[in-house]
C-alpha cells in the first residue's frame, strides 16, 4: 500500500464536503490550496472560501496563491512533497503544478464526461433536459476536462429537481466517489479509460447574461427547464414590461400547463393567486420570482402588493 501525501485544491461548498470525507478517513493532507481571501458585502470585508474555513477548523496547511505559475508558490508546493493532488472546484493548473507528483492529479467533475465539460456542467444538464448526470475522475492533462477516466457513477436527475438540489446530490456522490478514486491510488489499482471523442459531446458553456434570458417564443418544456437549471443561481431572467416600466425580473421556479390558447408568447393572465405567461404549447405557471430592489417571492406575496397593468407581458 502507497502512503500518500495528498494536496488538495478546490474553493467552494461543493470542495469542501471532498475535503472533510478525506480528513474523517485519517488521509494525510499536507497542503490545501484555495482562493485568495476577497471583499464581499457592503462593508467590503475580506471573504474567506468555504475551503479555507474548513481547513482553519482542522489545523491544515493552507496556501492562496494569486499566480499558480509564481516561482515562489511553486518552490512552496514542491517542499510539501506531496505525491497526489486533488482538484474540485479549483481554477485551471499550469502544468508545472499538475505533473509535479508521482501519482498525478486528478480532478473531480460534476457530470458524465465526455458529456458537460466546462464551468457549469450541473446547470447546462438541467437546461438540457437530460434524465440523468453524475461525477466523474480524471487525470488532469493539458486540456479542460478531457484527461484519462479513472471513475464514473450516474445520478437520476428527477422531473422538477433544480439546479441547488442537484449540485446537493452531486457534491456528496462525488466525495464518495474520490473517496474510491484514492484508495484504488493508494492500493495501485487505478485503470484508466480515454474519453471518447464524438461529434455528439454536449458542453456546459459558462453563463452569462444571454445565455441566462428566457426566450418565451421556446416550448413551454425549454423554458421550465431553464428556469429551475438556473435556480437558485444565477436565475433565469426576462423583461416584465408593465404600462411604462420595463423591469429586468428574476423566476426561481416554475410549473407547466399544457393547453392551447390564440395568446402570443409572453402574454400574461393575472389572477388573484396565480401569474401565467402564454408559450406556445400552453402556459408557464410563475411560482417564485425577484423583481429589482425587492426580495424574492412567492406569487401570492408578489399579487398581494404589485400591480399588474392590463397589457403587462413579459419579454
Amino acid at each position: 500500500m502507497r502512503d500518500l501525501r495528498i494536496v488538495f485544491m478546490g474553493t467552494p461548498d461543493f470542495a469542501v464536503t471532498t475535503l472533510k470525507t478525506l480528513v474523517e478517513n485519517k488521509y494525510n493532507i499536507v497542503g490545501v490550496i484555495t482562493a485568495p481571501d476577497k471583499p464581499a458585502g457592503r462593508g467590503r470585508k475580506l471573504h474567506e472560501s468555504a475551503v479555507k474555513v474548513y481547513a482553519k477548523s482542522q489545523n491544515l496547511n493552507i496556501l492562496q496563491p494569486t499566480n499558480l505559475k509564481n516561482e515562489a508558490f511553486l518552490e512552496e508546493l514542491k517542499s510539501l512533497n506531496a505525491n497526489l493532488q486533488i482538484v474540485v472546484a479549483f481554477r485551471m493548473l499550469p502544468k508545472a503544478v499538475w505533473q509535479m507528483p508521482a501519482y498525478g492529479t486528478f480532478n473531480l467533475h460534476a457530470s458524465l464526461l465526455p458529456n458537460y465539460r466546462g464551468a457549469a456542467p450541473i446547470n447546462w444538464a438541467i437546461i438540457n433536459g437530460e434524465t440523468k448526470t453524475g461525477v466523474s475522475t480524471f487525470f488532469i492533462d493539458e486540456k479542460i476536462d478531457t484527461g484519462e477516466m479513472i471513475l464514473q457513477e450516474a445520478i437520476d436527475i428527477d422531473a422538477n429537481e433544480n439546479a441547488g438540489s442537484l449540485h446537493d446530490k452531486l457534491m456528496y456522490a462525488g466525495s464518495d466517489l474520490v473517496l474510491k478514486t484514492v484508495k484504488q491510488i493508494e492500493n495501485n489499482e487505478v485503470k484508466t479509460t480515454p474519453q471518447v471523442e464524438t461529434e455528439a459531446i454536449k458542453t456546459a458553456y459558462k453563463l452569462n447574461r444571454e445565455n441566462c434570458k428566457i426566450d418565451w417564443n421556446a416550448t413551454m418544456e425549454t423554458i421550465h427547464n431553464k428556469i429551475r437549471g438556473l435556480s437558485p443561481y444565477p436565475a433565469a431572467w426576462c423583461v416584465l414590461v408593465n404600462g411604462n416600466d420595463e423591469l429586468d425580473i428574476k423566476i426561481y421556479e416554475s410549473k407547466k400547463e399544457v393547453s392551447s390558447h390564440q395568446y402570443e408568447a409572453g402574454h400574461l393572465i393575472i389572477s388573484k393567486k396565480a401569474i401565467k405567461v402564454a408559450v406556445s404549447n400552453g402556459y408557464i405557471h410563475i411560482e417564485k420570482i425577484k423583481l429589482p430592489g425587492k426580495k424574492l417571492m412567492d406569487t401570492k406575496s408578489l399579487l398581494n402588493g404589485y400591480q399588474f397593468h392590463e397589457h403587462a407581458k413579459m419579454r
